[in-house]
């Protein structure tokens, strides 16, 4: 591990100007931005689908339609989230293709399925997200979203979907070290997989929130059911999220003092108050506005607060949409690490002689203090996780008792606006 203010005694140092760190051109940035929200979009609204319907089911027999009907509406915004994903990931390719700052389809196009490791997995991924929304798209349409078929077309298409994101971080070549290789995978996996079933469930809340989408006489006996069930596997991908980021801030940052003194932590840092917003925002819906929604719907659907709440509800969501949009956009800033640049900046300020290239920090190493510090780390966040869903049902079920006690006891729980 680097220290400021120490210096490693292995090698002469030569002097050179403190490196730059700058963020790249906005172009790459928003090249991968598009990437990213397609592919974890794709992904997001097929595991929403999967996760909503056995509570859509439940409304009863007479509501087939309407639960085909918003099956029907994801799996075609799903469907063109993955068709999007084929040109996104092409003209990645074709952009880091070019040499002279354009777009090479042909030459990215030539690369899928070169022989080499790396065309192979573009390959997967074109391949793969194409495959994906070949399989959801029949769901769109209401026959076919009825039948039999939809849960292995959803979850054909939710694989397809997953691998094709894993291809973006799977290694390319034979690691050295099979163990801490395995390890970072799984966390990149477990980061992307979160965020996808997190903010593409949320977008797919929204979409099935706007006009239309679900009856009148439906939508109490959707809601409730719905929001739970995507609560739990929010606080999931919320858990792996955390979880994942604590093993990679570890991996390319040492200390909070580099959040401000290198470029990668301070984009990290803006990345990490983005996150903490959309914790924020996550929490009021869990403890607040839930709980008075499922409150009301107890007390009867003709309360004016159920109007005021449910209308909010879908403003919430929309604006953690829009952060969960605005930290993709922020991630692929994030060049090198923490850790490096903290190191190669100390070396050419301490150097003596003149030198093009500067050496780089060693990777960390894993000690017994990692495993037990990790340890302790996944048992708090899955405890937090576990006791925040349980705190929130007991917020839910105790506001809906007093909503239906006498009209006297009401009123002090659950004041009108």
């Amino acid at each position: 591990m680097f220290v400021a203010g120490s210096l490693p005694h292995t090698a002469p140092i030569s002097a050179a100007a403190v490196p730059s760190t700058p963020l790249g051109p906005f172009e790459d940035s928003a090249i991968a931005w598009t990437t990213w929200a397609t592919l974890m979009g794709f992904a997001g609204l097929v595991a929403l689908a999967l996760m909503l319907g056995p509570p859509a089911r439940r409304i009863g027999p007479g509501t087939l339609a309407a639960t085909t009907a918003r099956l029907a509406r994801l799996a075609r915004a799903a469907a063109l989230l993955g068709a999007l994903a084929v040109p996104a990931a092409l003209t990645d390719l074709a952009h880091d293709a070019s040499e002279g700052g354009g777009f090479d389809y042909g030459q990215a196009w030539n690369s899928l399925y070169d022989g080499s490791n790396t065309g192979r997995l573009y390959g997967l991924e074109v391949t793969l997200s194409l495959a994906g929304a070949a399989l959801i798209a029949p769901l769109g349409l209401r026959a076919v979203a009825s039948g039999r078929a939809r849960r292995w077309l959803l979850g054909g298409g939710l694989a397809a979907g997953v691998v094709a994101l894993g291809t973006t971080k799977f290694p390319d070549e034979v690691p050295d070290e099979w163990g801490r290789t395995s390890i970072e995978t799984a966390a990149w996996m477990l980061h992307l997989l979160g965020g996808s079933v997190w903010l593409g469930g949320l977008a797919g809340l929204l979409l099935l929130a706007l006009p239309g989408a679900i009856a009148q006489p439906d939508r109490g006996s959707f809601w409730y059911p719905a929001i739970r069930r995507f609560s739990a596997a929010a606080m999931t991908c919320v858990a792996a999220i955390a979880l994942s980021g604590l093993f990679l801030y570890w991996e390319h940052v040492d200390g909070p003092t580099q959040l401000f003194t290198t470029m990668y932590g301070r984009v990290l840092g803006v990345k990490i108050l983005i996150f903490g917003t959309l914790l924020l925002l996550g929490s009021v819906n869990q403890f607040w506005l839930h709980p008075r929604i499922d409150a009301l719907r107890a007390a009867g659907d003709d309360r004016p607060l159920r109007t005021i709440l449910t209308r909010r509800f879908p403003a919430l969501v929309a604006v953690e949409v829009l952060l969960g949009l605005t930290v993709l956009m922020v991630a692929p800033f994030l060049h090198g690490s923490a850790r490096n640049q903290a190191f190669q900046a100390h070396l050419a300020r301490h150097a003596t002689t003149a030198t093009t290239t500067l050496p780089k920090i060693p990777m960390k190493q894993v000690s017994a203090s990692t495993w037990i510090y990790g340890s302790i780390e996944t048992v708090a966040v899955v405890v937090i996780m576990i006791a925040g869903y349980q705190a929130s049902g007991r917020i839910a079920r105790r506001r809906a008792a007093s909503a239906t006690a006498p009209a006297g006891d009401t009123g002090a729980v659950l004041p009108a606006g």
